[in-house]
């Protein structure tokens, strides 16, 4: 763990503040006694402090809204990289380092070449690779509150959930601390419950008992399909969930290793969260 230097750290932007991790890493950093810069596209909502109007794809408002910042947080938005080899450049002209979130588990290819043209541009940065967010299990929360049952595909495949306030600590150690450029960090809770686990662990919480169904995998499939999934995402999320049956997600220290305390397990996202399920 690297010595914190925040104060030669003093602002940070924030792009994709709005985000499951952003959002939490915006209220960490301001208690961490940064200065938070949140890029907006509206121009209504760039008025308000704390929030400067900006574009990734409009490289003289991006460099504009970058201008006297130490850090930048980057979460690329699009499911292409489409305008991010001038975002990058933008960034390295007015800032000293960038955090990337790239998800380990998400499409490759968007924030593959945005790491790519990060490392030719010579910025210093760090990449965050977390595996699934605890977050995601949000998608089931209609589905309980409703009923008493869960029907998924895959409720033996064991995956890896990391508490996004966990994935937001380690961002700020480095947004605000020297020692973390180059660094690709995989980011993971301290177990990989299985679905079936996880759903379970949430009527706990939720103070009801709450059941896995499985069904088989063209009729959960058919189900994505009817919900707006591309049919190549679907099938790559299926076959993901299909492998994890076998081979659970592996499990890193990286959290603990970065901020000096453990990660927080998937109970404890779900006792936080249990409202939600009600």
């Amino acid at each position: 763990m690297t010595e914190n230097t925040t104060d030669e750290a003093s602002t940070v932007l924030l792009v994709g503040a709005s985000g499951a991790v952003g959002r939490h890493l915006g209220l960490q950093l301001a208690a961490a006694g940064v200065r938070v810069r949140t890029l907006t596209r509206r121009a209504d909502r760039a008025r308000q402090q704390g929030y400067v109007h900006g574009d990734l794809r409009d490289p003289r408002s991006l460099r504009a809204a970058a201008h006297g910042v130490d850090a930048v947080f980057l979460r690329w938005p699009s499911t292409t990289a489409e305008g991010a080899a001038a975002a990058v450049a933008a960034l390295a002209g007015e800032v000293r380092r960038v955090v990337l979130l790239s998800p380990a588990g998400g499409p490759a290819a968007p924030t593959g070449e945005v790491e790519a043209l990060l490392g030719r541009s010579g910025l210093p940065h760090t990449v965050l690779r977390p595996h699934g967010l605890a977050g995601d299990a949000l998608r089931w929360a209609e589905e309980i509150r409703a009923g008493d049952a869960v029907r998924g595909y895959g409720g033996t495949a064991g995956l890896n959930l990391v508490d996004e306030r966990d994935i937001a600590a380690v961002a700020v150690r480095a947004l605000t601390e020297d020692g973390h450029d180059g660094a690709r960090y995989v980011l993971t809770g301290p177990e990989s419950p299985t679905q079936a686990e996880q759903v379970r662990i949430i009527g706990e919480a939720a103070g009801r008992e709450v059941r896995w169904e499985e069904v088989p995998r063209e009729a959960a499939r058919h189900r994505m399909l009817s919900t707006g999934w591309p049919p190549a995402l679907a099938d790559g999320a299926l076959d993901f969930i299909h492998a994890r049956i076998a081979a659970p997600e592996p499990v890193t220290t990286t959290v603990q290793d970065v901020t000096g305390r453990p990660a927080r397990p998937f109970r404890a996202w779900a006792a936080d969260h249990a409202a939600l399920f009600r």
